[in-house]
């Protein structure tokens, strides 16, 4: 058994990956040899990712708040407490807080034989935003 005290600092979201203010915790962190890294991230209200993917998959666990998320392509969805979603690897997704309401979820996904674990693309843009949150 190996416990790792708390030493990280909450990090603020890169505005690269994210649009509005959102902030992490490190849960697990990429380590050889293993692959997988988790993250607690919390949105505030509108927040959310920029379209991304992920070479092996993602799956988020929503803890706490209401949330969105939506596969290219396909419907936006809700996500409550408790909800888990798993992004199909290389499935181009964002996932954020509902426009009047926080979120938090962890992230899990895991690194490829490259070590990465996350390919980033365009912010969604208000209007793909708004049509969510009209939804």
């Amino acid at each position: 058994m190996l416990i790792t005290r708390s030493s990280v600092a909450t990090q603020k979201g890169p505005a690269d990956w994210f649009t509005g203010d959102v902030y992490i915790d490190a849960v697990a962190v990429v380590a050889a040899p293993w692959r997988t890294a988790a993250a607690n991230v919390h949105f505030t209200p509108g927040a959310r990712t920029a379209w991304h993917t992920h070479p092996i998959g993602q799956t988020i666990f929503v803890t706490e708040g209401v949330g969105l998320c939506q596969r290219e392509g396909g419907q936006i969805e809700e996500i409550r407490p408790g909800d888990r979603v798993f992004f199909e690897p290389g499935e181009n997704h964002w996932h954020g807080a509902a426009p009047d309401r926080f979120m938090a979820h962890v992230a899990m996904q895991e690194a490829d034989e490259t070590g990465s674990a996350v390919a980033w693309g365009r912010h969604v843009s208000d209007e793909e935003y708004d049509a969510a949150a009209a939804s």
